[in-house]
Parts: C-alpha cells; structure tokens; sequence
C-alpha cells in the first residue's frame, strides 16, 4: 500500500472522475463532491447521484478511485465520463489513458494530477444521492498541474455556445433575413411575402 500524503492536497477543490468495478466491467462518472475528512485513519467522502451507474458499482464492490482532474483537462474527458452513464457502453474502450491500481480499477491518468484508491466504510442516504466515507488505501501525486476549478471549466473547457443569428424568418416561406432589423419595405426574394409576414428568430 503507497500512500502519498502530497495527494490529497489537490483535493481542495476541484472536479474529479470516480471510477468503480463490478465483475469485470469499469465504469466512471464525474463528480465535484470530495474532500478529506480525517488525518488517522486518513479518510474522505464523495457525494454521488444514485441514479448513477457507477453509484450501483460501488454499492456493490465498496471500493473506489479517485482521479482528481487537472487544468489540461479538455472537453473530451467531461463527454466522455459526464454525459452517460455506461451501463450500455464501455467508457474505456479505446481509452489509453488508465492503468490499474492496487486494488485493480482503473483510474484516469491523463489530464489528472493525483489519484487516490479508498475502500468504503460507511453509507450515508442523503435522498437523491449518497455519500460514501471511506479509508484511502492509496495514494499519489502524478504531476504538479494545477486542480481544475468549476470556474476554470466553464472559462477554459467547456465549449462557449454559438451565438444565435439575429434575424427575421418569412411565416410563408421559411426564407431567413439575416440582420439586427428588417427593413419596413423589404419583399421575401421567395414567396415575394411582404416584412409583415416575417417574425424575429427566436
């Protein structure tokens, strides 16, 4: 058992992936909830949705890893673990990126800065969700990359959305009058449908 103290410094704040085992499947999901919670035993919890698959591998196994997400994370990690939930498809296949831990899960290493492996003591119903507290069986610093923030996601990560065209579509037609306004005297070029039949595009 290795255990890097250094490591659970980058959980102070962040976004992770929590990955799990059920029989010979893997499976992960991102989560923002963990943090520390003792020194001796050296402990800590994570929040998970219970409509989550990975939640139901845990409940089963009682054990975990922890991969704590770096600045150089990219969209592609965040499609990959937090928009399904895995229990049809296989998050790792064509996935280079994971090793194995001691306890035999896999765990994310690129764009990760520290890993963590915990072995769940207790349950905590908390409606919705559950929280896990559990006793860290390893643990270690993979980089000095900075934690990712919530604000650094939505500022650096997260695809901005396209800005929406301003302007006007013919009721008759269909046809589209790209602009800020429409001109008063402006005839659709393809029903020939006057300005008073056109209405902004929402």
């Amino acid at each position: 058992m290795s255990i890097q103290n250094e490591a659970m410094f980058k959980l102070s704040y962040g976004l992770f992936v929590l990955t799990a085992k059920d029989a010979e499947k893997d499976n992960g999901c991102i989560i923002n909830t963990a943090m520390q919670i003792t020194d001796k035993p050296l402990q800590i919890v994570v929040c998970v949705n219970k409509s989550n698959f990975t939640h139901d591998m845990i409940i089963k196994s009682r054990e975990f890893n922890l991969s704590v997400l770096s600045e150089k994370a990219d969209f592609e990690i965040f499609k990959r673990f937090g928009f399904s939930s895995g229990r049809d498809t296989d998050k790792f296949s064509d996935y280079s990126y994971a090793k194995r831990s001691e306890n035999g899960i896999l765990y994310v290493t690129e764009t990760v800065n520290a890993f963590m492996s915990a072995k769940v003591t207790s349950v905590v119903d908390c409606g919705t969700h559950s929280m896990f507290i559990a006793e860290i069986t390893e643990a270690q610093v993979l980089n000095d990359d900075k934690s990712v923030t919530y604000e650094y996601y939505f500022a650096h990560i997260k695809p901005k959305p396209e800005k929406k065209k301003k302007g006007f579509v013919c009721k008759i037609c269909g046809y589209v009058y790209e602009g800020e306004t429409l001109p008063e005297d402006f005839i659709c070029p393809l029903c020939k449908h006057p300005a008073s039949d056109f209405e902004e595009l929402k």
